[in-house]
């Protein structure tokens, strides 16, 4: 849908181009500024001291278990779902559909939003079978820090990825420290601030003086955006490192089940990648969404 927004500048470019090339410099200048720094002897006994590896209890099993591989792939497909509704309802000028709830005639609002909370819900769903599962099965301690060692090789890791001399990775063991905060971060902070913010500015929150002195709209509207830009942020930087320190064996660990170097895993995911990009296009057409909105309530399209 457009929003007619008007066309930038040649003035507005250069600007933008020019503040491309000066984000590009200031990378540069930190990556040699960090290789300088690892030429000093206490950088040099700080890396050998936390080579970057996350503390995880002895006896942990390897492998990455078969029920992490699909909630991956769920949560990475409605992730995109997500992103793209988001910006729908966030863009869009006029609604292509509308919904309205059968029970309260009250509760009304654009497919686009609709579509946005039904996705949340399949996410949030997949979310809490995630987090069932991974304690059930003792798979917990890969992304839960049990040492407070964590913190100073998660630094080391940072040093070593901001210098391009990489740390070594074998994730089919265990992530390194800054892995396994960031997955924490996001299962059991990022994830709950977007579903309770997401609530909260639903038309399912309760709109009530009481609730708005507790968790006011505008705090929630201030929370709820910039949750999506870390996790777009995040899934950036995931992506760009699952193809940089070993694609292939990184895929067949996610999507195979497998610590070998194959075509396998590109392969599973290549498939998913369509789903998604389909998944995506769907979410744009007000009709799509509109099919299995019709089961949970009142259904209108607009006329173009």
């Amino acid at each position: 849908m457009s929003t007619n927004r008007p066309r930038p500048t040649w003035i507005q470019v250069v600007v933008g181009l020019f503040g491309a090339a000066a984000i590009v410099l200031l990378c540069w200048i930190g990556v040699f500024t960090v290789r300088a720094l690892l030429g000093t002897p206490e950088l040099q006994s700080f890396i050998t001291t936390y080579p970057g590896g996350a503390p995880i209890p002895e006896g942990t099993k390897e492998g990455i278990p078969a029920f992490v591989s699909w909630t991956h792939f769920l949560n990475a497909f409605f992730l995109v779902l997500i992103i793209r509704t988001g910006i729908r309802v966030r863009t869009e000028k006029r609604a292509g559909g509308l919904w309205s709830s059968k029970k309260v005639k009250k509760r009304r609002m654009s497919l686009a939003l609709w579509g946005h909370l039904a996705v949340d819900v399949l996410w949030l769903v997949n979310g809490v079978v995630f987090v069932v599962l991974l304690f059930a099965s003792g798979h917990w301690v890969r992304i839960v820090p049990t040492s407070w060692d964590v913190f100073p090789n998660a630094l080391s890791t940072l040093i070593q990825y901001v210098s391009l001399d990489w740390p070594t990775e074998h994730s089919w063991a265990n992530y390194n420290a800054l892995q396994q905060l960031m997955y924490f971060a996001i299962v059991f902070f990022a994830a709950p601030v977007a579903a309770v913010t997401g609530w909260r500015l639903s038309a399912f929150a309760p709109k009530s003086p009481a609730w708005e002195r507790a968790f006011p709209v505008h705090v929630a509207k201030r929370l709820h955006f910039p949750t999506m830009l870390f996790f777009v942020g995040f899934v950036i930087v995931h992506v760009g490192l699952v193809f940089a320190t070993g694609a292939l064996r990184n895929l067949n660990h996610m999507y195979a089940g497998t610590d070998s170097v194959s075509w396998t895993g590109f392969g599973i995911f290549s498939a998913t990648v369509v789903l998604m990009v389909i998944g995506w296009g769907a979410v744009r057409r007000d009709d799509w969404i509109a099919r299995p909105a019709k089961w949970f309530g009142d259904v209108r399209l607009m006329k173009r």
